[in-house]
């Protein structure tokens, strides 16, 4: 089932609510996550001016949005989450003012609060390396699920995917001639991205000794697989994640930080922006430039440690 068709069975207050997820889904190409996020924002908004005595999307004026914004701000939510629910609210009646179900977008001049960008949890080169050479050693015993362990870490902080890209490639989307693995990575862009020698020798053992072993009818074409032989989830990787760092003695972080931690590596040897960008699948530049400010603090703590005059 799509995620556009699960979602249009959901009971929401409005009509038009269906629409809006198909054209999240089928337009917009959001993954399913989002657009069940977008839908329960537009949801908890719905409900907030119906308890005000608003009933209807055009009873719903820039004066109920803000109050809407107010009333989470008093109920201490995270300035993320209300960011968020206001971009929803600006997604949602820009896209029904464009397609004529209501005569104004009263959502034009809605303000929302910036989200506090925190830095991204980091491994150092040392810890890094200490993870992936945990992995590897486990892997020795030749073990399919610690195979596809030690591939699954080598590939994240190799190539900086996404966790969720790397669970849905496929075998054929990895090259190990050519080293570089191609994902399809947010509104369905697909991009090609390069891996090293570690990497690839790590994914050319799970292919040969691992995967053989847990594949199943049910298997497919994935390239990750669990023990009883489905594709890989994100869940199952978290745990795997977990569970080597606390072997390896590091700090206990999630696989995504492997995405953060190949990114400020990266930049800390030396590459540009643009190209750590392409690596990242990022629309915008902005989003990569955050990876600067960790490794400016990084150079900063190295300063105040070291420098007699600091």
């Amino acid at each position: 089932m799509s995620s556009a068709t699960s979602a249009a069975t959901v009971t929401s207050r409005i009509p038009q609510m269906a629409d809006f997820v198909l054209h999240l889904d089928a337009q917009r190409g959001l993954s399913p996550h989002t657009v069940r996020a977008y839908r329960g924002d537009i949801d908890h908004l719905l409900a907030f001016a119906e308890s005000q005595g608003h009933h209807g999307l055009d009873e719903i004026d820039l004066g109920v949005l803000r109050g809407w914004l107010a009333a989470m701000s008093e109920a201490n939510l995270s300035r993320a989450t209300i960011a968020r629910r206001g971009a929803a609210a600006r997604t949602f009646f820009e896209w029904a003012h464009r397609t004529g179900r209501i005569a104004v977008d009263p959502a034009v001049r809605l303000a929302s609060a910036r989200p506090i960008r925190s830095l991204p949890t980091v491994l150092g080169i040392e810890h890094a390396a200490l993870l992936l050479d945990t992995a590897r050693s486990r892997a020795d015993d030749r073990d399919a699920v610690h195979l596809r362990d030690w591939a699954a870490l080598e590939l994240l902080y190799a190539t900086g995917v996404r966790v969720g890209e790397l669970v849905a490639a496929d075998v054929d989307d990895l090259d190990l001639d050519r080293r570089t693995l191609r994902v399809l990575g947010k509104g369905s862009k697909e991009r090609i991205v390069p891996l090293g020698v570690p990497a690839a020798r790590a994914s050319l053992a799970w292919l040969r000794s691992g995967r053989p072993v847990l594949a199943g009818a049910g298997s497919g074409a994935a390239l990750l697989l669990g023990r009883r032989g489905q594709r890989l989830d994100q869940r199952q990787l978290r745990a795997v994640s977990h569970e080597i760092a606390e072997i390896a003695g590091v700090a206990d972080i999630a696989p995504h930080a492997l995405r953060h931690t190949a990114a400020t590596h990266l930049l800390q040897g030396g590459s540009d922006l643009r190209s750590v960008q392409e690596v990242l699948g990022h629309s915008s530049l902005a989003t990569t430039q955050r990876y600067t400010h960790v490794t400016a603090e990084r150079l900063r703590a190295s300063y105040h440690q070291a420098h007699p005059r600091a």
